[in-house]
């Protein structure tokens, strides 16, 4: 089908018929609005007469505070039901997303990583701490008592394998 191009004064005659009706809607909700408005002064808040005594104006004062508090309890009341939908409503949002599917969480890997690694990690580069302990021993040699060398000389056993021992030590360092 072709399309019809619409003339201007066309165009300028409907916008201007629903301006007017827009007009008189807008017109029209507002007169309601208003109307809400009165009934519910009408109903919460009386006409107030000026009283003519203390007690009077002590009565008038605890009505007052009487009606701040029952709204204060009802906002407090709503803005529960409100935080409470909210949360309902992101808890929903996600899960929606999972339902979706759209964004796949990363699979989390298994990093083996040394202590000096997870210190770089943790505290920088610049913060690099050297953990090879052993590195910075220095072998110290015990000392012999003189009856231990007469033990020595005579061949205990038990000190030749711990001599054994040492030099094995120093050969794998």
């Amino acid at each position: 089908m072709s399309e019809k191009k619409m003339s201007s004064s066309r165009k300028h005659h409907l916008k201007s018929l629903m301006l007017s009706i827009a007009k008189g809607l807008l017109e029209e909700e507002e007169r309601e609005r208003e109307e809400e408005r009165e009934r519910y002064m009408e109903e919460n808040c009386p006409p107030v007469s000026m009283p003519r005594s203390m007690q009077e104006l002590q009565e008038l004062c605890r009505q007052i505070h009487h009606k701040i508090e029952v709204i204060d309890e009802e906002r407090y009341d709503l803005d529960l039901k409100v935080n409470k939908s909210n949360k309902e409503i992101d808890d929903l949002k996600i899960k929606v997303q999972d339902l979706m599917g759209k964004f796949k969480k990363p699979v989390l890997r298994k990093v083996r990583m040394s202590a000096d690694a997870m210190l770089k990690a943790l505290l920088g580069s610049k913060h690099t701490v050297n953990m090879d302990l052993r590195a910075n021993l220095k072998q110290v040699k015990k000392e012999v008592k003189e009856e231990d060398k007469q033990l020595r000389d005579v061949g205990d056993w038990r000190k030749n394998i711990e001599d054994k021992s040492d030099r094995k030590k120093m050969f794998d360092s």
